[in-house]
């Protein structure tokens, strides 16, 4: 399955250059370590609170517990999962709106990490992006047949946004932090070798169109 740390938009690549100038500081803020909270923030830090619709830390719960977040395991699926949900802010054509929108749109991109539903992530993706597309088509591959996901949720505990007042599209340096992936076969037994943890810079490139933003191009920055 596609992962941020190995596909690079070809599309990207040209206008990701841009985002090269400075974005030492963000790389040296993405080396080891596990996922801090997953709140966005243009500050140095990369310690917050979860932003809203995402736990950082979830209520452990017994196996079938109705109404009760359970995260998969051996076995089986993640049981009543929190659905996101977009901050007002998020629909606002602003630098606070694009920032609220990233956190946003990786809280979807990991719901359908622990669900196999990719239709809310996608809905808020562009055709252009590529990666978003291979990203979500390999969450789906990975939920046929009865096979699941354990882990890969996404944090962006770091968001620059370099807001360009004219520009019709904006980008920003995400510093995106993804968790080990654990491959489920419907019989319960292991899958592929499991996909480690990582940590990398992404250039994000968004849109706003008719009242909402939406994600036009996605890459990491080499």
């Amino acid at each position: 399955m596609p992962r941020l740390a190995h596909a690079f938009l070809s599309s990207v690549r040209v206008r990701a250059t841009v985002l090269l100038v400075g974005s030492a500081v963000l790389l040296s803020g993405c080396q080891g370590g596990s996922g801090p909270s997953a709140t966005p923030s243009g500050t140095s830090t990369t310690t917050a609170s979860p932003t809203s619709g995402e736990s950082d830390t979830p209520v452990p719960a017994t196996s079938g517990t109705p109404g009760v977040y359970k995260p998969a395991d051996a076995n089986g699926k993640a049981q009543n999962v929190p659905v996101p949900v977009m901050p007002e802010l998020a629909k606002e054509n602003s630098k606070a709106g694009l920032e609220a929108f990233i956190g946003y749109w990786f809280q979807e991109l990991s719901y359908a990490y622990e669900t196999g539903e990719t239709s809310r992530a996608r809905d808020l993706s562009r055709n252009t992006c590529i990666l978003c597309t291979d990203l979500l088509s390999g969450v789906a591959t990975n939920y046929s047949d009865g096979r699941w996901l354990i882990g890969g949720q996404y944090r962006t505990p770091k968001i620059e946004i370099l807001w360009g007042p004219s520009n019709s599209v904006q980008s920003a340096k995400v510093q995106v932090l993804q968790q080990q992936i654990l491959y489920m076969n419907a019989d319960g037994s292991a899958g592929r070798e499991p996909t480690a943890e990582t940590n990398d810079a992404a250039a994000f490139f968004g849109v706003f169109a008719n009242g909402t933003w939406s994600v036009s191009d996605l890459g990491v920055i080499r």
